[in-house]
């Protein structure tokens, strides 16, 4: 039997683990992060392959989007749930097995019902890889939640800036049949998620003393303060999601539409602004860690109104360096809505990055197409002259409760 003395210093022991940040985890965790989301970022460079071979109309173009998107964001917070209860170490390379058998299948695809299955089984990875990356995130962090969930995101915005120079030097010179290629990726991305889930059996006590020693404001909420914090949460996503499906999916039709640019410099200004993203990523977590995450998440969905009101006025010179100001600035925003959200929901690590990560990844897809039709309804120009002003619901993290205190950090 277990003597009490050994059984606190077992606990003990416990908690100090807990407190150590593992660099080497979150790094291997941001790589994979990369490896998957180049993969996702690749789904839209076959549009034109498939539209052609297949013969598809624009309305079947955009089941495409809608089935992955739908695979990817709504699974999400369900596989979340699930493994909050019955954590499942090897999920991650289970679900890059998702990814693998998708892109196989994608290249092989010779009539529209394949795609669909393909881009569906391409989603289902992505919908098991980030809620559980999200919580080894947390695990390994050492509580520098903010830090571990920023270094992690880092890696997913690169890879999805990575994807179409990719596609465009190897899928669209080759053809469809080339995308087997990056099943490659895939099984780079396999080797190293089977060697993160032998860290992640073997350190499941990270995770475990926080929920008998937390002691957050959150758990003297009452439910319902809880439910509509994450309300206004999921609004501020929206906001956030919805501004940046302008400029990521129309960005580049705005610059030659109103600068005449050549469509190879208006591609290196998205870069640029894809850049200013990755950056803004990395920044928002470790400033969340030390000045609260509340703070940060005002500064990140409000602090980017006046540059993008200022946008539909500036001229190319001022429209790049504002985009600049809005990437950094706005990318700061997840990593600290998510953390906040967890810390509002102790013990619910993966249900709460599932349902956020799946919110976000809805809100992107939705907000393209309806931003796509309002473009072809009014004009790419009132497309941004109305999203300048989205921004502003960053006004609703004013009632957002305070559940940090001071930080020591």
């Amino acid at each position: 039997m277990e003597t009490t003395l050994e059984t606190e210093d077992r606990q003990a022991q416990a908690r100090q683990l807990a407190e150590k940040t593992t660099f080497s985890v979150l790094i291997a965790l941001s790589f994979t992060h990369l490896l998957n989301d180049t993969i996702q970022s690749l789904i839209p460079a076959i549009y034109p392959l498939v539209k052609d071979s297949l013969t598809l109309s624009f309305s079947q173009v955009g089941l495409i989007t809608l089935t992955f998107q739908l695979s990817a964001s709504i699974l999400q917070p369900l596989v979340g749930l699930y493994t909050d209860k019955r954590p499942q170490p090897y999920s991650l390379a289970i679900g890059m097995g998702f990814t693998l058998i998708g892109l196989l299948c994608l290249a092989m695809a010779h009539s529209f019902p394949i795609v669909l299955v393909s881009v569906a089984l391409v989603g289902v990875g992505s919908a098991v890889f980030h809620p559980e990356a999200s919580r080894l995130a947390y695990m390994a962090s050492g509580g520098r939640h903010g830090m571990a969930q920023s270094l992690f995101q880092v890696g997913g915005n690169t890879g999805s800036s990575l994807g179409p120079l990719l596609a465009a030097a190897i899928i669209v010179p080759f053809g469809q049949p080339s995308v087997a290629w990056f099943s490659l990726i895939a099984l780079l991305a396999i080797f190293v998620m089977l060697r993160i889930s032998k860290w992640y059996l073997s350190n499941t006590d990270r995770i475990k003393p926080k929920k008998k020693s937390e002691h957050h404001a959150a758990i003297q909420l009452s439910k319902g303060k809880v439910a509509f914090a994450l309300f206004i949460l999921l609004l501020l996503i929206f906001s956030k999601y919805f501004y940046m499906a302008s400029l990521t999916s129309y960005y580049t039709f705005y610059l030659i539409g109103k600068f005449n640019v050549s469509v190879q410099h208006s591609q290196i200004y998205l870069f640029v602004f894809l850049f200013a993203i990755a950056a803004g990523t990395f920044i928002g977590g470790p400033i969340g860690d030390r000045i609260g995450r509340k703070y940060v998440i005002w500064i990140s969905i409000l602090g980017v109104a006046p540059f993008a009101l200022l946008m539909p006025h500036a001229n190319l010179f001022w429209t790049v360096i504002l985009s600049v100001f809005i990437g950094v600035i706005l990318s700061s925003a997840f990593s600290a809505i998510l953390v906040y959200a967890q810390e509002l929901v102790p013990g619910k690590v993966g249900m709460i990055a599932g349902l956020f990560f799946g919110f976000a990844f809805g809100m992107a897809g939705v907000g393209s197409a309806l931003l796509g039709e309002l473009a072809d309804r009014t004009s790419i120009y009132y497309v941004y002259e109305v999203c300048a002003y989205l921004p502003l619901i960053g006004l609703l993290t004013g009632f957002l409760p305070n559940i940090e205190g001071s930080r020591k950090k």
